[in-house]
């Protein structure tokens, strides 16, 4: 039997049960709708209070994930032979990403890892994460302006990922694979990708031996049977897989990109092929109003079903015939700039010149300045754009506070408007 490579840590982590998980006889092994429900359900609950990384609420939801890992019959891939792998951070960071400021109050959060072995006697392994924690009350990262806090439950960002993961695993469990599968749920996502970048200079297996890395983000909003896919430019093959796995007339919407804001970005700068399952932004996106009753359950099985054809496929390669590919890499590994914001939210999907938006922020210069849901963004500060790279470039030319113009495609008509920023 093939062996995990533990790496020492300071402390030994005691795996601590949870009542409200996984003694549930009701769930199927197929991947149905009803069970991606019953765990939204659980994690984007008011009583998890938005799962904040390295909170108590966040830790009942990492002993949830890791229940269902072991009634599954996964094997611990964490610190210490447990499910979990802990990280430290610096809450200077809540206010600043780029702080560094070391006297912060220090959280401890933790990442949850399991293994599958594969039926077979090759040390590969096919990767699958998504990351479990949110906003909490919306201290940092919200876009909601309210003058209450309020919980934000994350249900899409990223509940219905977390879900995703749980079924995966509980599907090849009873569908054994050939080669292994290393599940991840990590946390400090939503502060800059913190979880996953500590995995990946401290992995709990050889990371020589990942044949492909697969995210899920955001996968629960599907709208007209659209599915985005990034990192397909990460390796020559991915294509072809994607649309041969495509039996569920998905319509597909393949983005070559191999980075992002999400945790496949930490895999693909360790020369690893990735993808990024994502349904795309809404106006619910980083709000309170981010809750299970917008959760399209079928749809995301739709998605999941085609990401088990597409790991059955990986399951047949070799690695030396699926070589890492250095992919165009425009996308930024966060969407946050450090000079001013218009307050909007892009859609990731458009294909089209200029940048299309989903929605815009209450009291911030884009809504101010009469930009609405749909607009596409086609100008800025006297700059034409092409893209949604365009925009961030024209962005960071431009100052807090300054006077300027945005330009936007409504209905076919462009129209200029006076912007403060």
């Amino acid at each position: 039997m093939k062996t995990l490579k533990l790496l020492p840590t300071l402390s030994l982590l005691l795996f601590i049960a949870c009542s409200n998980t996984s003694d549930d006889p009701d769930l199927s092994v197929e991947i149905i709708a009803a069970d991606i429900t019953e765990h939204i359900a659980f994690l984007a609950d008011d009583a998890l209070n938005g799962r904040e990384a390295g909170t108590a609420d966040e830790a009942k939801a990492a002993n949830y994930i890791a229940d269902y890992f072991r009634d599954f019959g996964l094997e611990p891939a964490g610190d210490d032979q447990t499910y979990f792998q802990e990280f430290t951070i610096n809450t200077s960071i809540l206010t600043n990403p780029h702080s560094t400021d070391t006297t912060g109050e220090k959280r401890l959060s933790k990442n949850v890892a399991a293994l599958l072995q594969g039926t077979a006697s090759s040390d590969e392994v096919i990767i699958i994460g998504a990351h479990y924690d949110h906003l909490g009350h919306g201290d940092f990262g919200s876009l909601y302006r309210g003058e209450v806090k309020r919980i934000h439950n994350g249900a899409d960002d990223n509940a219905s990922g977390t879900a995703g993961l749980l079924e995966l695993a509980q599907y090849f469990s009873e569908n054994r694979p050939e080669k292994d599968l290393l599940f991840l749920a990590f946390s400090g996502e939503e502060m800059g990708l913190l979880g996953s970048a500590h995995y990946v200079e401290e992995p709990t297996i050889e990371l020589g031996n990942a044949l492909a890395m697969i995210n899920m983000d955001m996968i629960g909003r599907m709208e007209e049977n659209k599915l985005m896919i990034f990192g397909v430019g990460t390796a020559e093959k991915w294509e072809n897989i994607l649309n041969e796995a495509n039996t569920d007339s998905l319509d597909l919407d393949l983005v070559k990109d191999g980075t992002g804001a999400s945790d496949h970005t930490s895999f693909y700068y360790k020369n690893i092929p990735v993808l990024h399952y994502f349904t795309n932004t809404h106006s619910d996106y980083h709000r309170p109003s981010d809750d299970i009753e917008y959760i399209n359950a079928e749809g995301e099985a739709l998605a999941l079903q085609h990401l088990v054809r597409v790991i059955n496929r990986l399951d047949t390669m070799d690695k030396e015939a699926f070589e890492f590919i250095e992919a165009p890499g425009e996308q930024q590994q966060s969407m946050r700039l450090s000079g001013p914001t218009l307050g909007v939210l892009p859609d990731y999907g458009f294909e089209g010149k200029g940048m299309r938006i989903t929605g815009t922020n209450p009291g911030e210069p884009a809504a101010n300045a009469g930009v609405l849901a749909g607009d596409v963004i086609v100008g800025l500060g006297g700059v034409e754009l092409e893209d949604i790279f365009g925009y961030m470039g024209a962005l960071n030319q431009l100052e807090r506070g300054q006077l300027t113009t945005v330009t936007v495609l409504r209905d076919g008509e462009e129209i200029t408007l006076e912007l403060q920023l």
